[in-house]
């Protein structure tokens, strides 16, 4: 039963996040929207069994992409001055009294409650099957990359140094000879 709400919960998360990374004007806000569509494909995986596969999800793309991203936008300045409307809204106060968040609780629950009724009448339909035994993947995964798959494994360092030693040569600076 966990593993079926998880499972819910991610797929919906990654694909909130991915509909909100499209459709979003903020390059900052979709970078955010891309971190929790991530953070659902990790939660995908671990449904799956593919601990390994989630844990390396969260460490390479949530942990390292999407940061760098971040700090490459803020760096960068990475936006565009607001439009005018935009400039206008900002200077409206939020608004709201105790009837219109009444109503959007009665609304919020009533469409829980109609995606909950939906998601059992569909579950309802499902036959269990017998559990398979829950093997870890990392020990595998590990002893077949320093065994069977190591040359890979380092020619693969090397290219990641490689792309490492050129990105820093782009970025530097570039000095006129002769001019201090």
């Amino acid at each position: 039963m966990f593993a079926q709400i998880l499972f819910i919960l991610s797929a919906l998360l990654a694909v909130a996040g991915a509909l909100m990374v499209v459709f979003s004007r903020d390059i900052m806000h979709a970078c955010i929207y891309l971190l929790a569509s991530l953070v659902g494909v990790a939660g995908l995986y671990l449904t799956l069994g593919a601990d390994f596969l989630a844990a390396t999800q969260l460490v390479v793309y949530v942990g390292g992409v999407i940061i760098l991203m971040l700090f490459a936008i803020m760096l960068t300045g990475g936006g565009r001055e607001p439009s005018e409307k935009m400039k206008l809204l900002m200077q409206v106060p939020l608004m709201g009294s105790p009837r219109t968040y009444v109503l959007s609780f009665l609304a919020l629950l009533v469409l829980s409650l109609t995606v909950g009724k939906l998601f059992v009448r569909v579950m309802e339909g499902f036959t269990s099957v017998d559990k398979l035994p829950y093997m870890g993947t990392v020990d595998s995964i590990g002893t077949l990359l320093v065994t069977k798959h190591v040359l890979a494994f380092e020619i693969s360092s090397v290219l990641l140094l490689g792309a490492l030693v050129g990105a820093a040569v782009i970025a530097r600076p570039n000095k006129k000879r002769g001019a201090k």
